[in-house]
């Protein structure tokens, strides 16, 4: 059985700590392929500046280009509105061979927040749930299964290293002249300078 993966985000911008996660989720949960899905117009960023989706699609694209085991999916960047996650899922299930297990990829943050998302049965239904443990966030589960009966015993924790890098922290770091080094791929690190992105 085919084993694949889900990563969705803004990718604003795509950072090693994305990419580890990734990588920790296809060993761990032994994934044949992982897929970056970069979101269009995610509801929960509405009143929020975002890149555009073709510099934040340019940067995934040099983030990935040296592994074989990632790619980046279109699903959200060519579908109409409002883009949210369950209906993002139930696409990549459709492409999906009938026999191919598909696991949901997240943050422990976005685990905790998961209640309040756009209709969390239908993307229980349609794939596993792992989410990668972050440093910082402890999780409680009593409101979790509160409102959502049953979920502790679907979600698969991911171990991460002890690594804490938020796309939003990030931005800011850039805003105010901050070294991204590290951070982000090198070709990434470049094409953010050159295109004067995340500056006021």
């Amino acid at each position: 059985m085919k084993r694949v993966g889900l990563l969705g985000g803004t990718f604003d911008p795509v950072h090693v700590g994305h990419l580890i996660l990734a990588e920790t989720a296809r060993d761990t949960l032994r994934l044949d392929h992982v897929y970056f899905v970069p979101a269009a117009d995610p509801p929960h960023k509405h009143g929020q500046v975002i890149a555009k989706a073709t510099d934040r699609l340019t940067m995934l694209e040099m983030a990935l280009a040296d592994n074989p085991d990632f790619s980046i999916s279109l699903i959200d960047l060519e579908r109409p509105g409002p883009h949210f996650t369950a209906d993002m899922v139930n696409l990549a299930r459709q492409c999906l061979d009938s026999g191919a297990e598909l696991w949901f990829l997240m943050g422990l943050d976005s685990l905790i927040d998961f209640p309040n998302w756009h209709d969390t049965d239908r993307i229980r239904h349609l794939a596993r749930l792992a989410a990668a443990t972050r440093p910082g966030y402890e999780i409680d589960w009593t409101p979790l299964e509160q409102s959502l009966p049953g979920i502790i015993q679907e979600v698969t924790l991911l171990p991460m290293p002890g690594v804490s890098i938020a796309s939003n922290n990030l931005r800011r770091k850039i805003q105010h002249g901050g070294s991204m080094r590290y951070l982000v791929p090198e070709s990434v690190r470049h094409y953010i300078i050159e295109n004067d992105l995340y500056r006021i």
